[in-house]
């Protein structure tokens, strides 16, 4: 049913949580895993170069995170590590590859947080073009 899998990976989503939903799934030779972190634009007004170094070194901690959980994968899998807005890149990339099923975590905001901060899970749920799986995060 779910053949190709999105999973959005973020800071806040530990290791033991993803682990575990692959090992639910039981991901075999016939799935097809894309592994991938958004990371979120600098502000408008921050430096371009200290800005771009930053996010070079984001890009490569989260590449080689990436790799971490890759090796862990049955199937096989690839990585994607963009900038932009998290919400729009999961979105993006589940129509690019074609996901049936998208997988994060969420970080359980509440209140005031939620408000201000928004909630990637809810917004991904709503517009997303497949079956969502959200992992509440302790």
């Amino acid at each position: 049913m779910f053949e190709k899998i999105l999973v959005a990976l973020d800071d806040s989503t530990p290791a033991d949580a993803i682990v575990a939903v692959f090992q639910q799934i039981q991901l075999s030779a016939a799935h097809q895993v894309v592994l991938t972190h958004v990371i979120a634009p600098p502000p408008q007004d921050a430096d371009a170069t200290h800005s771009r170094s930053g996010m070079d070194i984001d890009s490569q901690q989260a590449e080689e995170r990436l790799q971490h959980y890759q090796a862990l994968l049955p199937c096989p899998s690839q990585t994607e590590v963009v900038q932009g807005e998290p919400v729009t890149e999961i979105i993006r990339l589940a129509q690019i590859y074609q996901v049936d099923l998208i997988i994060l975590g969420s970080r359980g905001l509440t209140g005031l947080k939620r408000i201000l901060q928004g909630s990637v899970s809810s917004q991904v749920l709503e517009a997303a073009p497949c079956s969502v799986l959200v992992i509440k995060v302790p």
